[in-house]
């Protein structure tokens, strides 16, 4: 996160990570349109329209005196551009893990979920935060809450929402969980200590 003191500018990064053709692209096209920004949403596809190497937009909200910049990435689930992941990540402030209700894709979900405990180790969850979208609801069969807690090997206190990404659900309060999480594990959010 970048703070701009003399400006009043928050900057911070938010990635979208998870399996290929888990919801990655179309929960980001959901929320910049429920923004109504959608012509700011950038995507590198292939021809076939699947992500190529990212999805890239900026979100800009105002809160008090101070303007708060979003950067919104995800990064490709495709194993051939794998190599661009780790460049998608970098000075990442907090993830939404993009989870495949699927059961014929949960060794994809936790194949995801370890390469990303990989790239940040401990940080992961600590330093950055992550909340988890288990996408696809509207399918038959698909696994439970459950399954994905105990596949991932989460703990009680991982903030879960379920979603359909095509029809934008959740999309503003995991925009808002990741950012309210980023925002208190910053410095912004310590009390300081005046005097002795």
């Amino acid at each position: 996160m970048l703070i701009d003191w003399s400006q009043r500018v928050i900057q911070t990064k938010i990635v979208y990570y998870g399996p290929a053709m888990s919801g990655k692209t179309e929960s980001i096209r959901a929320l910049f349109s429920r923004l109504n920004i959608l012509s700011r949403l950038e995507s590198i596809e292939t021809t076939s329209g699947r992500t190529l190497f990212f999805d890239y937009g900026p979100i800009e909200l105002s809160h008090g005196e101070w303007v708060i910049q979003i950067h919104i990435w995800s990064a490709t689930g495709q194993d051939y551009y794998a190599e661009t992941r780790s460049t998608v990540l970098a000075g990442t402030d907090g993830i939404v893990f993009v989870a495949d209700s699927n059961p014929n894709l949960v060794k994809e979900n936790q194949r995801c979920w370890e390469e990303l405990k990989g790239f940040f180790g401990d940080r992961l969850g600590d330093e950055i935060p992550v909340i988890f979208a288990l996408n696809k609801r509207d399918i038959w069969p698909m696994i439970s809450r459950f399954e994905l807690i105990n596949t991932l090997g989460l703990n009680g206190t991982s903030q879960i929402f379920e979603t359909v990404a095509t029809q934008g659900s959740f999309t503003l309060e995991i925009l808002q969980g990741v950012l309210r999480q980023i925002l208190l594990g910053s410095n912004l959010a310590q009390p300081k200590r005046i005097g002795t």
